[in-house]
């Protein structure tokens, strides 16, 4: 039986091969996998900065926890790892019901604002930063951090 692709033009397969869809599960599958292979038991200082308010991890972070016995043993488990090797940017994923769900499984001082030109505009990140701002969702101090101060995290690196 052939695979089906879909009747849809190049373009709709291109989006959603790319940067409508596929490369944000690829690249979430790809952390899970270094993750999972033991990189970071071996190179415990490791840093990696996730795009896309973190690829779609943080959406399935409790399914990756109810999992994380299959992955084999581990010197660190998965929550440790997320807390300390891994920043993820809001890359031109500008609504706050996505920040907060990143915020869930995600410490604040991990989230870096980015934009994701020239697939998002300036325009649309500093709407969605006075959109944050306005929400209360985080203090002065942590809007700035995540605008630009990112307490801590170039000695971090």
């Amino acid at each position: 039986m052939p695979l089906y692709e879909g009747d849809y033009d190049a373009t709709t397969a291109n989006v959603l091969d790319t940067y409508g869809w596929g490369w944000h599960s690829d690249t979430g599958l790809h952390v899970i996998r270094l993750f999972t292979s033991g990189v970071f038991d071996r190179f415990p200082r490791l840093k990696i900065i996730i795009g896309h308010m973190g690829e779609m991890v943080p959406f399935m972070h409790d399914r990756i926890l109810h999992f994380e016995s299959h992955f084999g043993q581990h010197k660190r488990g998965w929550t440790t790892f997320w807390n300390e090797n891994i920043w993820i940017t809001t890359s031109g994923m500008f609504t706050l019901p996505t920040l907060i769900y990143a915020l869930r499984n995600t410490k604040k001082d991990r989230i870096l604002y980015s934009v994701d030109y020239p697939y998002e505009t300036n325009l649309d990140g500093k709407k969605f930063m006075e959109d944050v701002q306005k929400s209360g969702l985080l203090t002065q101090v942590e809007l700035e951090m995540l605008a630009y101060s990112h307490s801590g995290f170039s000695e971090n690196l």
